[in-house]
């Protein structure tokens, strides 16, 4: 029997928007690379009426949210506007910024949307961690004041905390800060071996697979439990305990839902997500001159995504018992590795080597 149409295309979920090319901040982890934003320099961002005519489109294919990230969102000249118009949609708003741009104005309009979460990337509990990283002098500051007018205005942000060598001690100081500060959780994120990434994966500052093999332990079993706020750490399924996956206190399963989301570029590209910024065959043409449902519907990377997702995964992803709710991972990361969708996830493929992925979470012939 032919597979229907409602099974072959899910509905579209959750939009990405990145809504400028630049960010106000140097940050040697990014996995975008931004152009900076500086007083002699300007950059594009996204057509405020194309973001409402990409919504209206989007609405009778299933849409619930919308995700603002960039670069940097609030250096969008008309994101209050952009807000308004996300709310009188009804969806769903989650807002990724490095906080140093928050202002009362934009706070109190963050706090008065209703279904928003806001996150905020600080990667030190001092000054010194995170300038170091983030590449601008008094941005710590910034944010901390960033942080502050969101929690004034009645919101609770998640705090980000990107892991690497000059950083993995301060796993404790930056969850008494997220306390202390009145954040709602802090999720601990990988270093990623794309763009900027990459090149400090080449460098002693990243992290072994080992190291994060037992952080990641550590901070599920013994951090989460001391921390009267939830604490996730986004590595995949397999590494989780099945009560951080499912239980009450897991937070929920963190994996991408890559067949039900999509990505706007702040030229009005459709792509697969912010990859597509470095990555042009991940980019399946632009909102100004084809329609999202055609998009949506019939291009055949997405198709093939629905299709062959997780069947048609590779190495250690396809011998992982966890593939059906992980899916790889992360497919964007893992066609910027391997030049296909389907290749391994980095992570995974590392640990797998050196005899430290969970033989529980292997199909029995691999173990």
């Amino acid at each position: 029997m032919a597979e229907s149409s409602e099974s072959a295309c899910p509905p579209l979920r959750e939009i990405y928007f990145y809504l400028t090319e630049a960010c106000n901040l140097r940050c040697r982890h990014c996995w975008i690379s931004p152009g900076f934003q500086g007083s002699d320099r300007s950059h594009s961002h996204l057509d405020p009426a194309l973001f409402a005519a990409i919504l209206d489109q989007a609405l009778p294919l299933g849409l619930t949210g919308v995700k603002l990230s960039g670069g940097e969102p609030l250096l969008h000249p008309a994101l209050p506007d952009i807000l308004r118009m996300a709310q009188a949609r009804g969806l769903h708003l989650t807002l990724e910024t490095n906080g140093v741009l928050c202002t009362e104005e934009l706070a109190h309009a963050l706090a008065g949307y209703g279904r928003a979460l806001v996150s905020v990337s600080l990667d030190g509990a001092d000054a010194a961690t995170h300038e170091w990283l983030r590449g601008v002098q008094g941005c710590f500051q910034a944010t901390l004041e960033g942080l502050q007018q969101l929690v004034q205005a009645g919101l609770k942000p998640q705090l980000v905390f990107t892991l690497i060598r000059r950083n993995v001690e301060q796993v404790t100081p930056i969850i008494l800060l997220a306390e202390r500060l009145g954040a709602g959780s802090v999720k601990f994120n990988l270093l990623q071996p794309t763009e900027r990434g990459a090149l400090l994966h080449c460098s002693e500052e990243a992290l072994t697979v080992r190291e994060m093999v037992e952080l990641g332990s550590r901070v599920e079993r013994q951090a989460a439990a001391g921390s009267h706020i939830p604490i996730l750490f986004h590595h995949p399924p397999a590494f989780r305990p099945l009560s951080r996956l499912f239980g009450e206190s897991g937070g929920g399963c963190a994996v991408c839902g890559i067949k039900g989301i999509l990505g706007v570029l702040h030229d009005g590209s459709y792509a697969l997500c912010g990859i597509g910024q470095s990555t042009p065959d991940l980019v399946f043409g632009r909102a100004d001159r084809v329609s999202l449902a055609a998009v949506w519907q019939g291009h055949p990377v997405l198709q093939a995504v629905r299709r062959d997702l997780p069947a048609r995964l590779q190495g250690i992803c396809r011998a992982c018992l966890m593939q059906g709710i992980c899916l790889g991972s992360c497919a964007a990361q893992n066609y910027y590795r391997h030049g296909n969708l389907w290749g391994p996830f980095w992570f995974c493929e590392q640990a797998y080597q050196e005899h430290l992925f969970p033989a529980t979470r292997l199909r029995p012939e691999k173990r």
